[in-house]
């Protein structure tokens, strides 16, 4: 389906609905493409250095130290903090209009 592209009405730029819903969908779209590449980024980063630290106790110890539940517990909050923060970022600013 060919829709007719966007024309001007005063100086306003007038779109269809299909139109603004595509568009909302594209950046949504985005913004999910982003969080995932970013999200594997830092989980591969994040693995690949766990895994040169816990190297030395192989090498020591034959297999690498168990990690700690308190540690577990520490580093999911911290996890759900940078979540916290990040859909701060989504909310608008009071202060700017």
């Amino acid at each position: 389906m060919i829709t007719p592209a966007p024309h001007r009405s005063n100086g306003v730029v007038v779109t269809t609905p299909e139109e603004t819903a595509r568009r909302v969908n594209n950046w949504k779209l985005q913004t999910y493409v982003v969080g995932l590449g970013l999200g594997v980024l830092f989980g591969v980063i994040s693995s690949y250095l766990y895994v040169r630290a816990a190297e030395e106790d192989v090498t020591r110890r034959g297999e690498p130290a168990p990690v700690k539940t308190t540690e577990l517990i520490g580093l999911g909050l911290a996890a759900l903090a940078v979540v916290r923060q990040i859909t701060e970022m989504g909310k608008p600013d009071p202060k700017r209009k």
